[in-house]
């Protein structure tokens, strides 16, 4: 998220506050001006004994040529601020005036250009949030229609562990949702974060099981434009096996869903998925990594990885039924791991691409 407003703009006041090139000055050096010409007029009439009526007409023509380039300098760019201030009310935010003036009207132009700027972030901010929350309300209608389809096919019974699943699925969604809802709080770059304390392990494995569900219902649908991978074998390494973390739950949910679905999409057929946990260096911190056997990322492209939009540098996909994705998902995970105040980054790995996230567990309380 970008920051508040523009702040004030300092006025450039050389002396005492008077600018050099103000409007009042040019105003005032235009009556010094016409005053000056018909006084001059007056004495070259007084000694060449000119007609009177010459000499007002002489005055008159000289006083409105040089009234007219002055107040052509002053409309100008008033007429061009009025031109891009009527595109940015139409939606136009690329739009920008001169700032090639040291008067009132360059102050001007560069306040109109500042609130250019920030209603363009802001315009920006708001596609980046839509695309964001379509992108994440996906896996849970997902993995909802699979629980769903399967007990109306009769695959599945609607037993209780069933029905459970569903509501997971469902109270996820609605988080989500108001989390959209929230539209104020998320402007302000500002996102409460529900830290609690919880085992690794049963966590873990209900992300894995929900990502198998949702491979299945997508490739049930059968939808051209996202991977249906279900051949990818997904694993889950947790050492200890009683190890415990604390952080939001919904965060890290977003963060290892978001890392496996790019982890599957770039397999080999038939590859594998590992998601290992292990214990940080403080209390309660957490060490994730998701690593996969696909080509890997060149060095090179390691800083851009988690930029929005960025699909890599590979212009194939690179596994069966892979379309290259939004590349949201690694902007998003990267998100949720910066509001834990973690790290999360490519690391060395001899195949494959391997994420190294960071948590840092249980905030200290001051004594």
């Amino acid at each position: 998220m970008s920051g508040g407003p523009a702040g004030p703009r300092v006025s450039r006041e050389p002396w005492g506050g008077v600018r050099p090139f103000s409007i009042k000055t040019k105003l005032g050096a235009l009556v010094v001006i016409s005053v000056l010409i018909t006084t001059g007029l007056m004495m070259i009439a007084m000694r060449t004994e000119t007609e009177l009526r010459f000499i007002t007409v002489f005055s008159m023509i000289a006083t409105l040529l040089i009234t007219q380039f002055v107040a052509h300098s002053l409309t100008a760019p008033l007429d061009e601020m009025n031109t891009v201030a009527r595109a940015i009310s139409h939606g136009d935010y690329t739009r920008r005036v001169s700032e090639n003036r040291r008067d009132e009207l360059g102050d001007l132009a560069q306040t109109i250009n500042a609130m250019a700027d920030e209603l363009e972030a802001q315009d920006n901010q708001r596609k980046e949030l839509v695309a964001n929350v379509s992108h994440e309300l996906r896996t849970p209608i997902a993995g909802l229609r699979a629980v769903l389809e399967n007990v109306v096919d009769g695959i599945a019974e609607a037993d209780p562990e069933t029905m459970r699943t569903a509501l997971k699925q469902t109270e996820r969604l609605g988080r989500l949702v108001e989390t959209l809802l929230d539209l104020s709080r998320l402007d302000n770059g500002v996102v409460p974060l529900r830290r609690r304390r919880f085992e690794v392990w049963p966590y873990l494995s209900g992300v894995l099981k929900e990502a198998n569900m949702v491979a299945s219902a997508r490739a049930t649908m059968g939808s051209g434009g996202s991977h249906t991978r279900t051949d990818v074998h997904l694993h889950l390494d947790v050492t200890p096996p009683e190890l415990t973390a604390h952080a939001d739950p919904e965060r890290i949910h977003q963060v290892v869903a978001n890392l496996i679905d790019n982890a599957v999409k770039h397999s080999p057929p038939h590859g594998r998925v590992t998601v290992k946990a292990r214990r940080g260096p403080l209390p309660e911190s957490l060490e994730l990594e998701v690593l996969d056997e696909g080509p890997g990322i060149p060095r090179s492209e390691w800083h851009r990885v988690f930029e929005r939009f960025n699909r890599g540098a590979v212009r194939r996909p690179h596994g069966p039924g892979s379309d290259g994705g939004t590349g949201l998902g690694l902007a998003i995970a990267r998100w949720a791991v910066d509001l834990h105040g973690g790290r999360i980054g490519v690391a060395e790995s001899e195949r494959g691409c391997r994420i190294l996230i960071t948590l840092p567990g249980e905030p200290s309380v001051p004594s």
